[in-house]
């Protein structure tokens, strides 16, 4: 378990829609917060829908916005365990994590040399934003898109289970996650061009247009219940197949 610590950059828990109208607000302030005008897109998620688009349409957008965009092609397995991908994210300022195949994005990183760097940038002050399979990924569980079950996430963040694209998530998958997630663990229901944001100090606020929903043992709770530290609660049921799922995997459907 990686976990936050003092000195952590701004991280934002982005409920899809990346890259489009509704999201300049935050994604400007999270450009500033980098101190600089370029932004690492890693189009992991996205591998099998043309991870190349993804890279083009942030290009497009950030341009507007005054900055540039660097793409991190790490698709593979081997791309994740190469040491140049690895220095390149260590080396960066603003980390952002698109959408796509949650479970693709999960096999890919867990336990690679890009994902210690992703961690340690972030532990150093870089801005990390992550968007749907992005952001549901970083949690230490995860809601799996195939039916809204509960797993294993990488763990950057303990006791968060982030739910994008909260407007048009099945009703049926978002009550079968709150009724599996027990005890401290805070489900997080993001809308689209929604961001959730968590400063150096640790404190949790909303930005964007839409909404964002926090439950706690089946009830709804105020935001401010993010704030609290809590420790790495059980394991989701389905823990030991999680980790025995091959580093390749079966690409899952994008959440995006």
């Amino acid at each position: 378990m990686t976990g936050p610590r003092p000195g952590d950059g701004l991280l934002a828990l982005v409920g899809g829609g990346e890259w489009s109208t509704g999201c300049e607000s935050f994604d400007s302030e999270l450009l500033a917060a980098s101190g600089g005008e370029e932004v690492l897109v890693l189009p992991t998620a996205a591998a099998y829908w043309h991870p190349e688009r993804s890279v083009e349409t942030a290009a497009s957008y950030f341009a507007g916005l005054g900055a540039s965009v660097k793409a991190c092609m790490v698709l593979r397995r081997s791309d994740a365990e190469d040491r140049a991908n690895a220095g390149a994210v260590r080396s960066a300022r603003f980390l952002y994590i698109a959408g796509g195949s949650v479970l693709h994005l999960r096999s890919v990183l867990k336990d690679s040399p890009v994902w210690d760097a992703i961690v340690a940038a972030w532990h150093e002050g870089a801005v990390l934003a992550a968007s749907s399979a992005g952001a549901m990924v970083l949690g230490d569980t995860m809601v799996d898109p195939r039916g809204g079950a509960l797993t294993l996430g990488l763990g950057l963040i303990d006791q968060i289970a982030v739910l994008p694209h909260a407007g048009t998530w099945p009703e049926e998958k978002t009550h079968r996650t709150v009724r599996l997630a027990s005890g401290a663990l805070r489900i997080v229901a993001i809308d689209e061009r929604t961001a959730v944001l968590r400063g150096p100090g640790g404190r949790w606020r909303v930005a964007g247009d839409g909404e964002v929903t926090v439950w706690v043992d089946g009830s709804p709770a105020p935001l401010e219940v993010l704030d609290q530290p809590m420790g790495p609660g059980p394991e989701p049921p389905d823990a030991l197949s999680s980790r025995r799922q091959a580093a390749g995997g079966v690409p899952g459907r994008p959440t995006t």
